[in-house]
């Protein structure tokens, strides 16, 4: 048989199919039916195909709708009533349960992709610009960094706010540069000295770089100076961290200082004391115009002045310089410190318009 025959029948038991279940099925109707599937076994074989396949899309309707029990409903429950019957005895005396609808031959439609408009795609590439814009901004706004320089000039001391809410303190003649970014806070000490108020950042170190040393702190208070043989650091509050620089040579051991400690960092090592906090605060009077000797040589007491006074004081000699004074004394007054010597040791001052020359007598 030719599929053109075969489709003729399919459609004849289609429209028996469809003229049962419309409501007017008469008794007649079912007679005609039982002769046309006697005519035939083809006949048969093409309205059980169709049953089934009619069961199945029953089945599925009804889980959508009308089927009330749990589960799904019995094959054949959306076509009732029963078939008649004819077709009853013929499935069950004479033929095998019937074979799922034939779909070899059957060919979809290739669907059609939705076109995306003009608009769409301008919109599309403009979301995409704009998550690389983002992307590209939050990543420099990560590495940004904010950078600033701040000097004092020879008997000028400066108090500066960071932008981190970290305070300093500016001595005489000295410079900073300050790198502050996301990830760390960083001060290059230049020259001079500076006293640091951190403010607390746990995930955020705040580290000074001194050329052969670095001060690691995250949330304390302390003092660098950097002269031209020698670095001093004082902690008055909190813990800091003496270290190498990453990139060194010839890296040293790192240490703790805890507050109260006073490090000195030569060539040849580092020299730590351990002082009461209020001794190493003192230490730290110069930013109220102070400087405090306590069994200090003339030669440091003279370094001392000199760091905030154009005009110089010069030790003649070494047994002059040997001497030891104590006191308080104003910084910006040099030449009264050299009358008080002449007072008090055996010392004689040689006033000159750029310094004063102390001799021993």
């Amino acid at each position: 048989m030719n599929g053109s025959a075969r489709t003729d029948i399919e459609a004849i038991a289609a429209d028996w199919l469809a003229r049962r279940d419309g409501g007017d099925w008469s008794q007649a109707d079912a007679d005609a039916l039982d002769a046309w599937l006697d005519a035939d076994t083809l006949h048969r074989v093409a309205l059980l195909r169709l049953q089934a396949a009619w069961d199945e899309s029953g089945r599925l309707q009804a889980l959508g709708a009308g089927w009330k029990q749990p589960g799904p409903p019995p094959r054949g429950h959306w076509l009732q009533p029963a078939l008649g019957p004819g077709i009853a005895s013929l499935a069950d005396e004479h033929t095998p349960l019937p074979a799922p609808p034939d779909l070899r031959d059957l060919k979809l439609a290739p669907r059609r992709r939705p076109q995306a408009s003009r608009a769409a795609h301008a919109f599309a590439a403009l979301s995409i610009a704009a998550c690389a814009l983002l992307a590209g901004w939050g990543w420099r706004s990560w590495q940004h960094v904010e950078s600033a320089s701040y000097r004092t000039a020879l008997g000028g001391i400066d108090t500066l706010s960071l932008a981190d809410g970290s305070k300093t303190v500016l001595a005489s003649d000295s410079r900073i540069d300050v790198h502050l970014s996301r990830r760390e806070r960083r001060i290059d000490l230049a020259r001079g000295e500076a006293i640091f108020d951190v403010a607390k950042e746990p995930g955020r170190p705040f580290v000074v770089d001194a050329g052969r040393r670095q001060v690691v702190a995250v949330g304390t208070r302390f003092s660098v100076r950097r002269n031209a043989d020698e670095l001093r650091v004082v902690v008055t509050e909190g813990t800091v961290r003496l270290q190498s620089p990453v990139d060194s040579a010839k890296p040293q051991p790192s240490a703790l200082l805890p507050a109260g400690s006073v490090a000195l960092v030569r060539d040849d090592g580092v020299l730590m004391r351990s002082l009461p906090v209020a001794d190493a605060e003192r230490m730290l009077d110069w930013r109220d115009g102070l400087l405090v000797f306590r069994d200090t040589t003339l030669a440091e007491a003279a370094t001392e002045f000199n760091r905030y006074n154009a005009r110089k004081l010069v030790v003649a000699d070494d047994t002059a310089g040997a001497l030891r004074v104590g006191g308080n004394f104003r910084w910006d007054n040099a030449e009264g410190f050299a009358r008080l010597l002449e007072r008090g040791f055996p010392v004689r001052a040689e006033y000159q318009a750029a310094r004063i020359v102390l001799h021993s007598q």
